[in-house]
Parts: C-alpha cells; sequence; structure tokens
C-alpha cells in the first residue's frame, strides 16, 4: 500500500558526479528539512522483496528491517541510539504506519527528522533515477529533485574517481542511461511533483536558483543554506578525495573540466554514445561521433569489470560498501534455501535479470569479476566511504 504522508517527502537524485551531494547537503541545512546521507535503499532492496517472504509475517518483516536498519553507509545516520535495539525500534515504528518496505523506509528517515527537530525529511541516492516508479507507487505525494550536470564533465570525473566506471564508453554508457530513465517521467509528472535544476546554472547563479528549489518545495528561502560547506557532513565529504569540494563555497570552476581531462577520443566516443542526450539537454560543441566496434565496446566492457573489482581495496576503495552488497546476496540464498522463496517472478522487477542488475542495484564492481579476483571482503567501519 502507498504512504502519502502530511509533509511530502523530498527525493534528490540524478547521474552520479552530478551535484547530488551537493544539493543533499543544502536542503539538509534548511530549518524544516532533515536530509541525512544516502541509504541506498532503493537500489539495494526495492527490487528483492520478494526473497524476503511474506512480510506480514513478524519474523520476516524483522529481517528487512534490520538489514535496513543496520546496512546504512553513516551508522544509525550518526544518530545517538541503541545499536541493540535500533533494528527492533524501526520495525515497530514502521508498523504504527505500514508493514512494508515503505513503512520502514518512512521510519528510519522520520526517526533521523524527529533526532533533527525538523518536520520533514528527504533523502538522496544517485541512482534512485532508476526507481521512479517505485518511489511513487510507495509515496504518491513525493517530490522528485532531479540534478543535471554535462554528461561530459560527469564522466570527467567519474574517470578521476574512486569508484565507478574506469573509461569514457561506460561512464557515458551509464550517463546516458540514466537521462532515458528519467525522461518519460518528467515529461509526465506536474510541475508540483518534478523539479529539474541544471548544475551550471546552480552553481553560477546559487542564491537565485535555490530560492527557485525552495518555491518548488513549497518551503521558505533561509540565508543558511549557503552555509552547508560548514556542516560535519559537508567537512566530513570534505576529508575525501572525490568530495573535496563539498568542504567550499559552491564555485563554478568545475563547469567544463572535460575540456582539461577528456582527450578528443574520448570526447568522440561520448559523443556516439551520448550525443542525443547532451542535445536535449542544451549542451553543445559536441564534437563528431567515434563509433566503437563491438569488438571495443566488449573490450571496454571487460576492462571496467576487472579495474572495478581489483581496485576496491584501494586507497579511498569502496571494499566496506560492497562488503555489505554481496553480504545481502549470501543472505538472499539463505533464504531461498530455506524455502522462503523459490523463483523470481514472472516479470521480474526491474533490474533483476537485466544486463545492468549489479550496476543497476548499486554494486560497485561485478560479483564475477571480484570471485576472479579472489577479493576479501572487509566489514572494518574506518575503511568505509561515503
Amino acid at each position: 500500500m502507498a504512504i502519502t504522508l502530511d509533509e511530502r517527502p523530498i527525493f534528490v537524485t540524478g547521474s552520479e558526479r552530478s551535484g547530488t551531494t551537493l544539493i543533499m547537503t543544502i536542503l539538509g541545512c534548511h530549518p524544516r528539512i532533515a536530509v541525512p546521507e544516502v541509504t541506498w535503499n532503493y537500489p539495494r532492496f526495492r527490487p528483492y522483496l520478494f526473497t524476503y517472504g511474506d512480510l506480514s509475517n513478524d519474523s520476516n518483516f524483522q529481517v528487512l528491517a534490520n538489514e535496513m536498519a543496520y546496512g546504512l553507509r553513516k551508522q544509525y545516520f550518526g544518530m545517538d541510539v541503541n545499536p541493540a535495539t535500533f533494528g527492533d525500534e524501526i520495525a515497530a515504528r514502521a508498523k504504527e504506519t505500514e508493514q512494508s518496505f515503505a513503512g520502514v523506509f518512512a521510519a528510519m528517515l522520520g526517526r533521523y527528522a524527529e533526532a533533527t527537530g525538523k518536520p520533514r525529511w528527504g533523502e538522496k541516492t544517485p541512482y534512485n533515477l532508476f526507481y521512479i516508479d517505485q518511489i511513487l507507487e510507495d509515496f504518491p505525494n513525493a517530490q522528485i529533485v532531479f540534478i543535471t550536470r554535462d554528461g561530459r564533465d560527469a564522466s570527467a570525473e567519474f574517470l578521476d574517481s574512486s569508484f565507478g566506471p574506469t573509461n569514457i564508453y561506460c561512464a557515458a554508457e551509464l550517463w546516458h542511461m540514466g537521462q532515458d530513465a528519467v525522461r518519460p517521467w518528467r515529461e509526465r509528472l506536474p510541475s508540483d511533483q518534478w523539479y529539474d535544476i541544471k548544475y551550471e546554472d546552480f552553481v553560477r547563479e546559487p542564491v537565485s536558483e535555490i530560492k527557485r528549489l525552495c518555491a518548488f518545495l513549497g518551503e521558505d528561502y533561509d540565508d543558511t543554506l549557503l552555509d552547508f560547506h560548514l556542516t560535519p557532513t559537508a567537512q566530513g565529504r570534505g576529508r575525501t578525495k572525490d568530495n573535496a569540494a563539498l568542504a567550499h563555497p559552491i564555485s563554478e570552476k568545475y563547469i567544463g573540466r572535460y575540456k582539461d581531462e577528456l582527450s578528443i577520443r574520448d570526447q568522440r566516443i561520448m559523443a556516439w554514445v551520448a550525443g542525443d542526450s547532451l542535445r536535449a539537454l542544451g549542451y553543445d560543441d559536441i564534437l563528431d561521433p567515434l563509433e566503437l566496434s563491438p569488438d571495443a565496446v566488449a573490450f571496454n566492457e571487460e576492462m571496467d569489470g576487472r579495474y572495478r573489482a581489483a581496485t576496491l581495496e584501494a586507497p579511498g576503495g569502496w571494499i566496506v560498501m560492497e562488503s555489505y552488497n554481496d553480504w545481502l546476496l549470501d543472505q538472499r540464498e539463505a533464504r531461498r534455501q530455506a524455502g522462503l522463496w523459490s523463483e523470481i517472478p514472472d516479470p521480474a522487477p526491474f533490474p533483476v535479470g537485466s544486463k545492468y542488475e549489479e550496476t543497476l542495484t548499486g554494486m560497485r564492481a561485478h560479483r564475477k569479476w571480484k570471485q576472479h579476483f579472489a577479493i576479501k571482503r572487509d566489514y572494518a567501519a574506518s575503511k568505509s566511504v561515503l
């Protein structure tokens, strides 16, 4: 069943390296809106609810609540809780609304909002852009904030990051897939439910852009939103290589970084993969496309898979996040063997069974290559990267 909250939930999304964390941190400074660190709950759990069995069964539901509550990127959203009972607390809070995935999600975000003394909550997970349908099924009055950035800049930043695609073909493809995924929703949803931010406009005119965002959300503008970079979240993220800019005021210096960081060949491959999306979004100076052969595409995909797995344990790597993702796969199989489920539903929940399932459900590397390189899991919180 759907959950309709009096205070409309906010979902911030967009292709990774497009500014979603910036928007998350700014909104989290609003005196009425609580936005914690990313949950990745929709990619991780929503397509796999069938593996938990009947959620009206308290035992099955408790398993789901525990896995969602204890698997947060930032433990307990940084709240002062009793770790021994946090999962039970979330399950109990969810039952007051609905014994479902949405109930647990609302309970967790509501608990955080309560802890911060704010009446309204929002959440940011980049890959939620592939789950808009499920979000609106769970929260029909949700407001979606989508940020778009030049795919060439987003790809250049990806290639310099400690996670994500490792060559221009795979980076361009993932960005293009994201734009394709949201296009129907942008056209279908009313203006009070879908809001587009263009990264380049936002960083050039932050005050006017933030005011427009607040107006969409039905909230008053507050000057303190510009102090986002002083918050613990921004300062913590700012100590990492991939989010160093977050610890400083908004700047337009990252616009057009692809011109220095992508070769002409890379830009031409980007034009071949995603030129239509770039043009549709108003980006120009697109070079003539360079089409790759099927063998070259296969080579890029394989090398991307190999590099992703082999670098999970590298400095700034994502081994802790990935270890929990792999553990969740193990738990699904254990439930299958215990008889809680036997077959994938027909039709399968998106993106189960698709070529991109592992990527779109938040895996940082394909299990095939993690097994090939015998990557050992590591659950040490000190190595966790948000």
